[in-house]
């Protein structure tokens, strides 16, 4: 059962109190860049997460600038789509068991449940990086939404070359290493594994957590089959977004 911190009262409050009961996902973003694209990131992984556990979910965008960028540079990102939270008939006559607001920490400040991201400082890819003045152009997606879920949410990150190159590294490396394991006999995740997945991202969102048991899975010993490894980062990336799995098929 997912759990998240509410920061208005720095309690965790069940994320789905009633079982597959429709739960709104609104982020509150506004100006293209690294920060907002970060808020909604975090709003695509509690929508994942939710679904995940099986309970229907309604993501919606509220913010005042630069919308249509914004949008597209989460496309790019491959988050779930949002519907304008600012059009008064989105959704209207649907019933929702929760709310969840997803903001920054110095930004909107809704009534109910709100998901507090920290700041993300650097260049993004198509605009301006958020305390910054370069344009990013070279950084990619996928290499952008690794770094940004390498560290907590409630902690600032700075997207640097170092912290991009590190994610550069170890997605290529992990991409390598699935479509090596894509080629031995498929074998189940094990059943603690699994647990061990689930309990570190339904601990408010513990995304770094998640990272260092795929980080320890790639190191494991013979015991767990690569037919299982395989598995287990198929399963994960349900979560993560990553593309683990684009080089599976490919020439050797």
């Amino acid at each position: 059962m997912l759990r998240i911190i509410d920061a208005r009262t720095g309690e965790p409050v069940v994320a789905a109190p009633v079982r597959r009961g429709l739960t709104r996902v609104e982020a509150h973003a506004s100006g293209y860049g690294a920060a907002s694209l970060r808020i909604l990131l975090v709003a695509d992984l509690l929508v994942r997460a939710l679904e995940l556990g099986g309970t229907p979910v309604w993501a919606l965008l509220s913010g005042e600038r630069e919308q249509a960028e914004l949008r597209a540079g989460a496309t790019a990102l491959g988050t779930h789509p949002f519907e304008d939270g600012r059009d008064p008939g989105a959704g209207a006559g649907v019933g929702e068991a929760q709310i969840l607001h997803v903001v920054g920490e110095e930004g909107a400040a809704p009534d109910g449940v709100r998901v507090a991201v920290a700041p993300a400082l650097g260049t993004v890819p198509g605009g301006r990086g958020a305390g910054g003045d370069t344009e990013g152009a070279a950084t990619d997606h996928a290499v952008l939404r690794f770094a940004l879920l390498s560290r907590p949410r409630t902690e600032p990150v700075r997207l640097d070359e170092d912290a991009l190159g590190e994610a550069r590294d170890t997605l290529a490396r992990w991409r390598r290493a699935v479509a090596a394991w894509a080629r031995h006999p498929s074998r189940p995740v094990p059943d603690e594994v699994r647990a061990r997945l689930r309990t570190a991202w339904e601990d408010d969102l513990d995304l770094p957590g998640v990272l260092r048991i795929l980080r320890w899975v790639e190191d494991a010993g013979p015991e767990l089959p690569e037919g299982a490894r395989f598995e287990t980062y198929a399963y994960a990336d349900r979560l993560l977004g990553l593309d683990l799995l684009r080089g599976v098929g490919a020439p050797a």
